[in-house]
């Protein structure tokens, strides 16, 4: 069997920069552990699959894989599957626990539509000791479709230096993100580590801007925020705040296109 595949750096405006997602549209699903594999055999952070659907309230339905297991949201493979799929001005992805994503064209970038990730101050010195930050605040979801943690450090630098134990963190299932005042022109600065979901550190990632950005708007008084996820590849995150909803606009650059072949 050949599949069609895409490979797209998402949150970029050229290529090698932003994070790499796979996407591969299918007509019908596969068996998970077959696509559990070909994520695998990518070793991306995340391989999207699509299947079109005909049903009115959205295009496709969207799932997404990291090399070891299948995840409830993925930001940035959604922005690469809409630069792969989008024909008109937009296009919408049912998800199984995110509900119905949209991605839509906003001159020559794309923007997507995600629910709000909300965080509440809370303990947890384990995590606090896997990535380095004692002292550090934490502040834990209790409402979006990720497990996630925003530990708030003092500056960009601190952000810059963080050098977390990877191997505790395989132990901490949730998405890690610590997070800083901006140093520059960018409002906020961040990394976001997943070790327990197969991705040591995520380059630029969609879903921790759920978080980010009502987090940092409610701290900055102001609906819009700029953010830059500092990776080594690096790459910006333009948010906005609209109710319940985070507006993520990026740039996709396509990199790589063949078929797999199964």
């Amino acid at each position: 069997m050949s599949l069609r595949f895409v490979q797209v750096d998402a949150f970029a405006d050229r290529p090698f920069t932003g994070n790499p997602a796979a996407v591969v549209p299918l007509e019908a699903w596969l068996p998970d552990a077959i696509m559990q594999a070909i994520a695998l055999e990518n070793n991306l952070s995340e391989t999207a699959f699509t299947v079109p659907l005909a049903d009115g309230d959205a295009d496709y339905e969207l799932r997404w894989f990291t090399p070891t297991t299948e995840v409830a949201l993925c930001g940035h493979a959604t922005l690469a599957s809409g630069h792969v799929l989008i024909e008109g001005d937009a296009v919408r992805f049912r998800t199984r626990k995110a509900g119905v994503l949209t991605v839509a064209r906003d001159g020559d970038a794309l923007t997507l539509d995600l629910p709000a990730t909300r965080v509440r101050r809370a303990e947890d010195a384990a995590l606090l000791a896997a990535l380095g930050t004692p002292g550090a605040e934490v502040f834990l979801s209790y409402e979006g479709a990720e497990e996630t943690a925003i530990v708030l450090l003092l500056d960009a630098d601190a952000v810059r230096a963080c050098t977390p134990d990877m191997a505790a963190l395989r132990e901490i299932s949730l998405m890690a993100i610590v997070t800083a005042p901006g140093d520059g022109e960018m409002d906020v600065v961040s990394r976001v580590f997943v070790p327990a979901w197969g991705v040591d550190e995520d380059p630029v990632t969609g879903s921790a801007h759920a978080a980010l950005a009502p987090f940092w708007a409610e701290r900055l008084g102001r609906e819009s925020v700029s953010a830059f996820q500092a990776s080594a590849r690096g790459g910006r995150v333009d948010c906005r705040m609209a109710r319940d909803r985070v507006i993520l606009g990026g740039r996709c650059v396509t990199v790589i296109e063949g078929l797999l072949l199964i």
